[in-house]
Formats: structure tokens, C-alpha cells, sequence
């Protein structure tokens, strides 16, 4: 039976969305009286323009070639204001702020209150896109679309592989310039602005992602010794890779730590802030692969490995993606009778991951899947949503074999959780803080992925949701460059370990496909629950 869908999650990124952090863009603009640069002197304009800019900032300025006529071309013009564009370099002092600036554009007039950036969060499956106001903070549009580079793969896996060739690098690269600018294009036109007007550019993303969009070779990061070309890329301009803003924009790739600890992940930590306090917290963010990240102000571990497309829908046979018409949430009650919702209430098209996780849930509280995740009666498949109800006239299910991957994406998960916490000598019991980020974690059933085993059984009030942290982190990077110095700051603490080469994390992988885990006592709420509907 379908019900109407009104599930809004509760996500702290949105909640933290203030400036709590210095504010200091990665590009200013600032304006100029344009009658002191061609004061009565025979000292050059460029010259006298670098100077006072210098004089003003206490640092280096750097003006390209590109410009030095424009500046002439503005003087000539009689007007009585210059605005410049400015654009933070690689090099921060240890207050964070910026040591050095190049020019990267010049307007006639005051046009100082206007300065816009981008904030972007690229995903293996979806790109969102934020146009920034780079004055105040706020976000003044929003667009996202899926990667383009789906046609060449669905996971990053089959990325890695079709850019083993320098064909296949170059289109992977194109594909994904090609989604951001359209996407940069969509959100301009909405915004009634030029897409060059756009100054400055920071991205959140997992090495890979960065990795293809950069044109770098991504080969090594699935392989020994799963070392990637570069974690910190530093500042790169537009114009290097094609991006239609401002030719001179800086774009500033977030860090990374080793081979799947990307950018995006590390854009959790700084917008959850659990590395500036005492209490130890858990970073969790699934979705084809499992990044972990477990510390706090002391020191941060971190691991991960490939958790598997099925929660993505990628490989159930009724799975979709969280696209319209999907099944995202599942009850089932004591007579086995399903209720569901589908994401925009349209008819069912498939199931997504979030109604995989709920129908698993289900079917074990129900009994109608044991511990051992096997259909009690030795069925082959359950269904989710009659034939009469869906869009196409076909029955939505979750079968064994559905049921099976679902299982060794949650034993990858437990099994990287177990090595990375008898890693460091902590038990479960010490966390005080869960923090649920990316894109799944998002929309994620959290009391169904308590109930499997997904996520650890803590308190409640301790779990909180991250949102899109990725897109949350580069915004605040893009403000402040206090914060792009705090977040590779965070970078250089972490210790990663490497579970693809780990033989204790195969020991507990082949241990830990029982719902929702080899020992109960890990998961009292669940035991409740499970005596609750014996009882009922």
C-alpha cells in the first residue's frame, strides 16, 4: 500500500550554515580610485596599481599579462573608480590569512558589493553546484545533475579502468567539465549574471573524482601501494581545465588522505567540528565505498574500503536510484502487510537505496528473515509493491540474492568499523558523537540502519545527520581561508590505515554478515524491538 511521502530529515550542515569562522573569500574585490593610478607621474600603471594593492593588503600581489592593457584601456576611459579582482595563492600564514594575491579582473566603477563563487560537490553518481555570494555567505542558487561520466561507469571502479588509456582519461575529464558547465550555465541564467562574473571556485570530492577532473591519471589508487598522484592539488585555474568562469578563477580541490579518503570526506569533519572537541565521535559516509573516521581534538584515524553499489540500487534487481517514482521508505507489520512511500508520491518505478535498507529491516523484525539474513520459509523473494501498483505493471521485490549483496555491504561496513576501532584500543560504549554524512547518509533510515547493523546502536540524541557536508565544507573553504588552512591542517593529522591490504579486516568481514551483528549485546535497542513484535 502507498502512503504520502512527507519524510524530511533533520540535517545539522543546514543548521550550521552561519559564518562561525573568519570571514576571508578565496577572491576580494576591492575598489580603487582610479584618479591616484594615473596621478602625474611617469611611474608605470601596473606598477603603481601593485603597489597600493600591496600597501593595502601587506602582501604580494601578482598581475598577470593578460590584464596589464586592460587596466590602460580603464584609465583611458575617464572614470572614477577601478574595481579589482583578487584571488588568494597557494601560501597562507599560520593566522590563516592569505600571503600572497593575483589579479584576476578588472571592472570600471564600484562593483565591490558583488563577488560570487561556487561551492561544488562532485559525487561519483550526482554534482551539485552552489552559487555563493562571496560579500555575505549566502547561497543565492542551487543545481545539481547526475555525473556525466555514468556512461563510462557506474562505480569508481569501472572509472579508474576506462581511464587507463589516455583516451579514456581525456573523456572521463570531459565528461565531468561538461556536467559542471552545464550546470554553471543553469545556475547563472537563474541568477541573471555571466558565467565569467563567477571569481572563485572550491569543490569537495573523492580522490578519484579529483583525480579525473584534474586530467590526472587515477590507476594507482585501486592498486598497490594505492597511491594516488596528488592529495593536496593546491590552486589550479579555470582556464586549465576548461571551466567557463572567469579564464584566471582559482579552483581549490579540498585535500585528501591516501586513496579513498577524499576531499568530501574530509569536508565532514570540518563541518561537524569533531576535531575540535574532547569527546570521541564516529564520521560515517556511505555509498559505493565506506569512509570511517573515528577521534577528536587529540588525534583522528580514518579507513576505507568498497562498501558496494547495492545501496545505490546499482545491483538489486529492482533497484533504482533516488529518483522519482523510487520506493524510499518500507513498513511491514505483523501480518507481513507492506506500506511504502516513493520519492515525489509518484507510482513505484523501483526500489532506491534507503527502501532497500528499510525493507531489509523489516523483514527481519517481521521474522520473515532470520539472523542469517535467509526468507525463514525458503522463499526466493519478498514483494515490496504489486503489479497493479507500480508504473510499469511489474511486482517491485527484494530477493535472496538482493538480500545477499545488501549483507556484504553491511559486513564491509562492520568490518572496517571492528578493525579501525581494536586499532586504537576503543570500544563502542566511548562515543559520544555518530555523524552520518554524504549523500545517503542524508536520507538514510536511521532506526533501520540501527537495526541491521549499519550503524552503531547509540543513543539517539548522539546521531546526528551531516547532510550534503561535502558542498557544506567547500562553501565554508570558499569563505575563509582560515578554513582552507584548518581543513589541511585536519588532513595532516590523520592517520589512515589501509584496509584493502588488511588480513584482520578479511577475518572480520567473513564474521560479520548476521543482523545485526555476530553479538546481540552490541545492539539492545534491537533486541527490544525484536521482543516488542514477538510479543505484539
Amino acid at each position: 500500500m502507498r502512503k504520502t511521502n512527507n519524510y524530511q530529515p533533520v540535517i545539522l550542515a543546514e543548521q550550521r550554515v552561519g559564518h562561525d569562522f573568519k570571514f576571508d573569500p578565496l577572491t576580494t574585490k576591492i575598489n580603487i580610485d582610479a584618479s591616484q593610478l594615473s596621478a602625474q607621474s611617469n611611474k608605470g600603471l601596473i606598477d603603481t596599481l601593485r603597489q597600493r594593492l600591496q600597501q593595502r593588503l601587506g602582501v604580494p600581489v601578482s598581475i598577470p599579462l593578460s590584464l596589464m592593457n586592460t587596466l590602460g584601456k580603464l584609465c583611458r576611459e575617464d572614470i572614477e573608480a577601478i574595481t579589482v579582482t583578487l584571488a588568494a595563492g597557494n601560501d597562507l600564514d599560520e593566522n590563516g590569512s592569505a600571503a600572497n594575491y593575483q589579479l584576476i579582473h578588472l571592472e570600471p566603477g564600484n562593483q565591490s558589493h558583488f563577488n560570487v563563487g561556487l561551492a561544488i560537490d562532485i559525487g561519483t553518481t550526482t554534482v551539485v553546484v552552489y552559487l555563493v555570494n562571496m560579500v555575505n555567505g549566502d547561497i543565492i542558487a542551487k543545481a545539481s545533475a547526475y555525473n556525466s561520466q555514468i556512461k563510462l561507469g557506474d562505480d569508481l571502479l569501472s572509472r579508474i579502468m576506462a581511464a587507463r588509456d589516455e583516451k579514456g582519461l581525456s573523456e572521463l575529464q570531459s565528461l565531468i567539465v561538461e556536467t559542471l558547465n552545464n550546470l554553471i550555465r543553469q545556475i547563472s541564467a537563474e541568477a541573471f549574471l555571466q558565467a565569467p562574473a563567477i571569481s572563485g571556485v572550491c569543490i569537495g570530492a573523492n580522490t578519484t573524482m579529483v583525480h579525473l577532473l584534474l586530467g590526472l591519471d587515477p590507476s594507482s589508487i585501486c592498486r598497490e601501494p594505492y597511491q594516488p598522484v596528488v592529495n593536496k592539488a593546491g590552486i589550479v585555474y579555470a582556464k586549465e581545465i576548461g571551466l567557463e568562469v572567469n579564464p584566471l578563477a582559482p579552483i581549490y580541490c579540498l585535500p585528501s588522505i591516501g586513496s579513498y579518503i577524499g576531499g568530501d570526506v574530509l569536508a565532514g569533519i570540518l563541518v561537524s567540528g569533531m576535531h575540535q572537541e574532547e569527546e570521541l565521535a564516529l564520521l560515517v559516509d556511505i555509498g559505493t565505498n565506506g569512509e570511517f573516521i573515528l577521534g577528536n581534538n587529540e588525534w583522528i584515524v580514518a579507513c576505507a574500503g568498497a562498501a558496494g553499489p547495492a545501496l545505490e540500487g546499482g545491483v538489486t534487481e529492482c533497484g533504482i536510484r533516488a529518483e522519482e517514482g523510487a520506493v524510499d521508505h518500507v513498513t511491514i507489520d505483523s501480518e507481513s502487510r507492506v506500506s511504502y512511500t516513493t520519492i515525489t508520491n509518484a507510482p513505484a518505478r523501483g526500489i532506491c537505496g534507503s527502501g532497500l535498507i528499510d525493507s531489509l529491516a523489516e523483514l527481519f523484525l517481521a521474522g520473515i528473515i532470520n539472523r542469517a539474513a535467509q526468507f525463514s520459509d525458503g522463499r526466493e523473494r519478498f514483494v515490496i509493491v504489486p503489479a497493479d501498483e507500480s508504473a510499469d505493471g511489474r511486482e517491485l521485490y527484494i530477493s535472496q540474492q538482493d538480500i545477499n549483496s545488501l549483507m556484504r555491504t553491511k559486513g564491509a561496513v562492520n568490518a572496517a568499523l571492528e578493525v579501525l576501532f581494536e586499532s586504537v584500543g576503543c570500544r563502542w560504549e566511548e562515543i559520544t558523537r555518530f555523524y552520518a554524512a554524504g549523500a545517503f547518509g542524508q536520507y538514510l533510515p536511521l532506526e533501520s540502519a540501527i537495526t541491521i547493523g549499519l550503524y552503531p546502536d547509540l543513543p539517539r540524541e548522539q546521531m546526528m545527520r551531516l547532510g550534503n557536508s561535502s558542498g557544506e565544507g567547500a562553501r565554508q573553504v570558499l569563505l575563509s581561508n582560515q578554513r582552507r588552512r584548518e581543513i589541511e591542517q585536519i588532513a595532516s593529522r590523520i592517520t589512515y590505515f589501509e584496509m584493502n591490504a588488511s588480513n584482520r579486516f578479511m577475518d572480520k568481514y567473513s564474521g560479520s554478515r548476521f543482523l545485526p551483528h555476530t553479538n546481540m549485546e552490541f545492539y539492545p535497542s534491537v533486541k527490544e524491538k525484536l521482543a516488542a513484535r514477538q510479543k505484539g
